[in-house]
Order: C-alpha cells, then structure tokens, then sequence
C-alpha cells in the first residue's frame, strides 16, 4: 500500500480512473439500453449489477495478469496463401465481442423503428426472467469491455495496487452517474438512435482490433486498428451537435419510437389517463 501514496503513483490513478470513466462509456450505453427493457423499478437494479460485474470481472483479470498476457499469444495459425492468419484468445473475444455489438445495436434500431407494435408481440415472460436475460448480456459484453480496459490499464502503469483502486473509483463514479444518464437517454429517442450508432461504430472498431491483434492478412493487406481518438471525438462531436439542436428545438416534441406505449405504461402516464 505504502506505493499507492508516492507521486508517480498518485498521477497514474488520477489519469488511470479518468481513462477507465471514458472507456466506460460505451459500456454505460449498452448497459442504459439494455436496462430499457425492463420496468421502471428494475432498471436501477440492471445498471448497478451490470457495473458491479464490470468492477468483478476487471479486479479479477487484473490478479491474472499472467492469464491476460497469455491470451495475446497465437493458438492457431492459418496460411491459405490469399488469408493468413494467428489466432489468439484476445483476438477471437475482441472479434466475437464485436459482432454482438453489431447485432445487438442493429437489432435495437430495427425495434424501435420498424418493430411489432405492442399489441402483435409475442407475450413476454416474467420481470425476473427478464431482469435475468438482460443481466446475461451486460455480463457477455463485460467481458470484451473488461479485457479492453484492462489493456490500456496495464500499458499505463505496472502497479496492480494503483490498478485495482483505479477500476474501483471509475466504477463508483460511473454508479454514481449512470442513473441520470440512463433517463436521460431514454427521454430522448435521439440520443438512443446516436448511442446504438455508437455501439455500431464501437463493434466495427472491436472487430478491426480483433483482426488486427490476430495478424490477419488478406491477399497480402494486413488489418489496421481504429485509433480510439478519432471513435470518441465522433462520439462528442454528435453529442454537441445534438445538444445543440435540442437547445434549438426545446418547444417541437420529440419523435416518438415504436415502443413508446410500454415506456409510458411503465412510467405509470397511460394507465393515469385511461382512469381519468
């Protein structure tokens, strides 16, 4: 503990637990429109236990560094002369982890935009199996977000004390804001158009990670990586673009989704007027 309290190590958990705050936000996104599904009451609960995990499944990774640092290395190779590539155990989670984002983001648009109306749905189950099925998809997604961050977090300094403390404050800190960040989203159907975009955006970059990190080459072009730079000012600049139009618009009502009637019937707003 006594290396925790010496300068150098104070300015890396300063920068580290603002690094992990922004790397969590995408995992925020997911978890604010995965929680959606689920009744006003248990949409706290969802947040919290999905972060919790995140938290978990970090700390854990961090005690088996020498594990991380084994899944870098290639368990298979494949040379067809036009493909070559080195599997590794990083690059199948990171490539895996990004097809879900991209599934699980198309799939949330196609819902909100073209889906089944309520009324033509099929019935869905009880509030605890679906507190569990969304619990399950937080917890799949932890995964590939834990290793990402975890990576960074191991670039940045060597000390697993520092590390530990880092990933602990970001999560409180993240626990803290993801409730109001979370109504804030749902409030607002365009910012949840613009955080499934992200997700998308998100999914492509773990995908070229992946490859990347696979040593994947394709009639002789290896895969590059997303610099993670240019995925977040994308990410800021819409948000300031539609931070503006909001502040533009302030009087117009915003388009509503095609789930809007089970939003307002778990906001208690239908169930008000049809006893008036």
């Amino acid at each position: 503990m006594e290396s925790l309290f010496t300068a150098e190590a104070l300015v890396s958990l300063l920068t580290l637990t603002f690094l992990e705050i922004v790397l969590g936000i995408d995992n925020i996104i997911f978890i604010s429109i995965a929680a959606n599904k689920l009744s006003k009451k248990d949409q706290p609960k969802a947040r919290n236990i999905g972060l919790l995990l995140a938290m978990v499944f970090r700390v854990i990774l961090l005690f088996g560094i020498s594990f991380l640092i084994s899944l870098q290395q290639p368990f298979a190779h494949i040379d067809l002369g036009w493909l070559k590539a080195a599997v590794s155990g990083q690059s199948v989670i990171l490539f895996v982890g990004g097809l879900f984002l991209l599934y699980k983001a198309t799939s949330e648009i196609h819902h909100k935009l073209e889906g089944a109306d309520d009324e033509v749905q099929k019935p869905k189950g009880s509030a605890a199996s679906k507190l569990t099925g969304v619990v399950v998809q937080i917890a799949l997604i932890n995964i590939v977000f834990s290793i990402d961050s975890i990576l960074t977090a191991i670039g940045l300094t060597q000390n697993v004390t520092v590390m530990i403390v880092a990933v602990v404050l970001s999560i409180i800190i993240m626990m803290a804001f993801s409730g109001p960040v979370g109504d804030f989203v749902n409030r607002h159907p365009t910012i949840q158009m613009l955080g499934m975009a992200f997700l998308i955006m998100i999914g492509f970059m773990l995908i070229a990670e992946g490859a990347h990190l696979g040593h994947l080459s394709i009639l002789g072009s290896e895969a590059g990586t997303v610099p993670k730079g240019y995925l977040y000012f994308a990410i800021a600049f819409s948000l300031l673009v539609e931070a503006l139009n909001m502040q533009l618009r302030k009087s117009a009502a915003p388009v509503q989704l095609k789930d809007y009637k089970k939003q307002a019937e778990r906001e208690g707003i239908l169930k008000d007027n049809a006893s008036e």
